[in-house]
């Protein structure tokens, strides 16, 4: 076990629309280092996503997230020799970077097309999450199934 807490790290805001989440998706998106690039298909995304919504971009990306956020997980649990599936909630950070790292794997999931960009693809995502739809979506759904299949463990929790 450890001996002390591991201070937490201070959220950077990005340059644009000084928001903490919007940064997150930028280094999640990000590949090889190449931040300016990512920053370039995020905020291009939330353009797109504002032009087909006629709402703020970051009003409505916020709303997205909120909507792909789980709030229970299950994590393995050694009791004897078996291994349990027990399930626990989820601490705040983690819901967050849960719900980034399902929005960006799914719109990099996204078909194929050679013409349509990580921005394209990643404008569809948050708009299919804002009406709680898309891939994102069942990944929290599918969760939350497999911690209610789980719930008679729960009482091995930690």
């Amino acid at each position: 076990m450890r001996s002390k807490k591991t201070p937490a790290k201070t959220i950077k805001l990005d340059a644009v629309f000084g928001d903490a989440l919007v940064h997150k998706m930028i280094t999640g998106v990000m590949q090889d280092g190449r931040k300016s690039v990512a920053a370039k298909q995020v905020y291009k995304a939330i353009d797109l996503v504002a032009e087909q919504s006629k709402k703020d971009g970051i009003e409505f990306l916020n709303e997205a997230l909120n909507n792909i956020k789980p709030t229970i997980e299950v994590r393995s649990r050694r009791v004897g020799g078996a291994s349990y599936q027990v399930p626990t909630p989820i601490r705040p950070e983690r819901r967050d970077s849960l719900a980034i790292r399902w929005l960006i794997n799914a719109a990099k999931a996204r078909g194929s097309n050679p013409y349509r960009t990580l921005a394209d693809k990643l404008a569809a995502e948050i708009m299919e999450a804002h009406e709680n739809a898309g891939n994102a979506i069942k990944k929290k759904l599918d969760t939350h199934k497999m911690a209610e299949a789980n719930k008679a463990f729960a009482h091995f929790r930690w």
